[in-house]
């Protein structure tokens, strides 16, 4: 696979956590940046959002912002961003990202950067898509994530070969050997639209 041209990016939207992930954050705007590959993610000017926003515009980056209206205001949207796009609801919005991205990264983050994430490796699994997804397991963060979806494995919930539908890094550094690495699908199953 060759590298793609734009990265869809799931993170948190707080301020209130370690400061290893604000790095992982910074790290991965501006590695985009460098790259020319570009940032599309939720619009939000705060937490590790706005971190990796603000890190990939300082190296040059271009930016795409998708933020719906109701929460605009809560998440605080990017108003320096190459584009940003407010949409009338979160469908809407996780729709419009999965459109303008080749990959998606997953850096640490709550409960929306975990709907998020599954919902992609849900279509993924449905054949929906066939874009990489790259969970980045930062300090151990997702460990417990990844635990369970053993558990689900182990329980006869989901099949083995769906752990082929993510690649896990531990950090920052190793997201792009995996984007410009995808093997080939474990599940055959023919891709649709969205």
């Amino acid at each position: 696979m060759r590298a793609p041209n734009s990265v869809c990016v799931y993170c948190g939207s707080s301020s209130r956590v370690a400061a290893v992930h604000k790095e992982a954050a910074h790290m991965l705007g501006e590695g985009l940046a460098r790259r020319g590959i570009q940032l599309v993610y939720g619009g939000g000017r705060v937490g590790l959002m706005g971190i990796a926003a603000d890190a990939a515009l300082a190296a040059g980056g271009q930016v795409i912002g998708i933020i719906p209206e109701h929460i605009q205001s809560v998440e605080i949207e990017h108003t320096g961003l190459t584009e940003l796009h407010v949409v009338d609801s979160m469908h809407t919005r996780k729709r419009m990202m999965v459109d303008r991205a080749d990959a998606f990264v997953v850096l640490p983050g709550g409960l929306g950067t975990l709907d998020e994430a599954f919902e992609i490796l849900t279509w993924k699994q449905l054949g929906l898509h066939d874009k990489p997804v790259v969970i980045v397991d930062v300090d151990g963060y997702w460990r417990p994530l990844l635990g369970l979806i053993d558990h689900t494995v182990a329980q006869g919930f989901t099949q083995p070969a769906h752990r082929a539908l993510y690649t896990v890094v531990d950090d920052v550094d190793d997201v792009f050997a995996a984007l410009a690495y995808e093997p080939e699908p474990a599940l055959k199953i023919p891709t649709q639209k969205l």
